[in-house]
């Protein structure tokens, strides 16, 4: 099942217009809120997804019954580019327990890539609802694998994945993927570029956010 958050207008519109605009995005600590903020407008929505229990609440003057999230979730991103959007998730389900897995994009001389993985730290999900964060959802083919990686630790109550800007081409290589899971975007981009690039998208979130890399 997707989601857009955009799709309503609402400050979600206002927040990924200025991720997208160069003359804006020169501001990191901006840009790393703005990721954050989206974080935090799917983590409220997800929350209406989450099983509920009930609990007795002692007030000063009398005691109430009262719902509850029954299972905290875990939530996961990948390295670096994710940790911002994952801290907006945080921020909301602030008892959370929390995964991290490295993976990224290995280029050749064409600028042409493959999907590198060598890092994974996940708590037990079984039967956890569990969140994947990944700011942009372009061909899915790392996401896949970070799941792929995060399911040995569990069978997961739900799946929920998080993005900021998806394209069309991956929102549907992952629900082929996982078809039960959860997509949650802040906008969707029809085209992909040769290379798996997502246009016009916003450029490459883990510079924008810290700083551009050595590629190695």
């Amino acid at each position: 099942m997707l989601t857009i958050l955009s799709q309503n207008f609402s400050l979600v519109n206002s927040w990924i217009n200025e991720l997208r605009n160069v003359e804006i995005q020169h501001d990191r600590m901006r840009f790393r809120r703005n990721m954050e903020r989206i974080g935090e407008i799917a983590a409220f929505e997800i929350s209406k997804e989450l099983e509920q229990k009930e609990m007795e609440i002692q007030t000063p003057l009398d005691t109430i019954t009262a719902k509850e999230i029954a299972v905290q979730p875990v939530i996961t991103t990948i390295l670096r580019a994710g940790v911002p959007l994952f801290q907006g998730i945080l921020n909301y389900f602030d008892r959370a327990d929390c995964g991290f897995v490295a993976a990224y994009r290995k280029h050749d001389a064409n600028d042409y890539f493959s999907i590198k993985q060598d890092y994974l730290t996940c708590p037990n999900i079984e039967g956890r609802p569990l969140i994947v964060a990944d700011p942009m959802l372009a061909t899915g083919a790392s996401l896949i694998e970070a799941i792929k990686d995060l399911l040995t630790n569990g069978n997961p109550a739900q799946l929920h994945v998080v993005a900021a800007i998806a394209s069309r081409q991956g929102v549907e290589t992952i629900e082929k993927a996982y078809p039960n899971a959860k997509i949650w975007v802040g906008a969707i981009d029809e085209q992909l570029t040769s290379k798996g690039y997502i246009t016009p998208g916003l450029g490459d979130a883990g510079d924008l956010s810290y700083g551009e890399k050595l590629q190695r």
